[in-house]
């Protein structure tokens, strides 16, 4: 099973290269448990809130795995993963709880795409950093870096986006 994880600020296109690579791969598309977890409860959260969004993200992955084995089908593609509620954490809160950090060091994925946020923001209700995503876009690449986790940076406009990203998919499916 190849499992691609897309990482990045709010509001870089992360949903829509996710959704547009499940069609282009014919994958199965893990939906970020976070939204869904903010849509049901509320927008304000607690630092326990993080670690059990975190493991209803794993929980997700799990399902979808599961679910991709019985379609045959090999490619899993992550809206998100563990080091992205790990810096949202570290972000809000100033750490991270043990457990969060174990498993951001621990979850394995083939790669990551990470998202530059060089399009325009588009306004969410649950989002936060409107004028930060540059930092944080730096945040991701130096977490990335510092855990030796193979990435790719995804840029530009929609077009060189999605070519950039079928092309490292394609790579990755056929090493």
């Amino acid at each position: 099973m190849i499992k691609i994880a897309v990482v990045g600020p709010e509001s870089s296109g992360k949903t829509t290269m996710c959704e547009a690579l499940a069609l282009e791969f014919g994958s199965i598309w893990v939906e970020e448990f976070a939204r869904a977890h903010l849509e049901e409860h509320g927008p304000e959260y607690t630092e326990p809130d993080l670690l059990n969004i975190a493991k209803g993200q794993v929980l997700a992955e799990g399902q979808a795995i599961k679910r991709a084995q019985e379609q045959g089908v090999e490619l899993i593609i992550c809206d998100t993963d563990m080091i992205t509620i790990r810096i949202w954490s570290e972000e809000v809160f100033g750490r991270s709880a043990p457990e969060l950090i174990a498993l951001s060091e621990q979850r394995h994925y083939d790669h990551w795409l990470l998202s530059r946020p060089d399009i325009p923001w588009e306004p969410d209700p649950l989002r936060e950093n409107p004028h930060d995503r540059d930092r944080l876009f730096a945040v991701y690449e130096v977490m990335l870096k510092k855990l030796g986790k193979p990435y790719t940076i995804v840029q530009g406009e929609q077009e060189q986006r999605m070519a950039t990203a079928i092309k490292v998919v394609d790579l990755v499916l056929n090493c």
